[in-house]
């Protein structure tokens, strides 16, 4: 059963909102995102994710893309709903969640250069893709 994740693109002048955080493998770069919680829509969840790992509030503006890929070292298979959108309201005294180690901003050139350092290939995946121009409507997201 694939695990629900959601994950905010946020480009501010050229350069990406992501997240430094701790995994088994060492220290990672992901964007803000996680799982999806019960009784929580998809855009409530990336709302959420984004708050908590950055202190940020972000306003999805569109649905990048639904990525389906099963991570190679643990067998689990996920689900992202990736939004692109912006973010506002920065909070820096808010902690953030345990695992977190920072938020930082780069370049896509930087993002390229450290690609054995992000999280999954879904990272610089969906950059590539924000990059070309893909997006879908928040109206394809449906919560019934």
């Amino acid at each position: 059963m694939p695990h629900a994740t959601v994950a905010a693109i946020v480009e501010r002048d050229g350069k990406f909102l992501l997240v430094e955080e701790t995994t088994d493998r060492g220290p990672r770069f992901n964007q803000p995102a996680g799982h999806l919680e019960d009784n929580e829509t998809i855009v409530e969840a990336v709302i959420r994710e984004t708050l908590e790992e950055t202190a940020y509030t972000f306003t999805p503006e569109a649905l990048l893309g639904i990525y389906h890929w099963k991570h190679e070292h643990n067998g689990i298979t996920y689900l992202r709903f990736a939004f692109i959108g912006s973010v506002s309201n920065h909070q820096p005294q808010r902690p953030l969640d345990v695992g977190i180690l920072r938020t930082v901003w780069m370049d896509i050139k930087e993002i390229r250069s450290k690609a054995s350092l992000m999280r999954s290939p879904q990272v610089i995946t969906c950059i590539e893709d924000y990059l070309i121009g893909k997006q879908y409507s928040l109206d394809v997201v449906i919560h019934l």
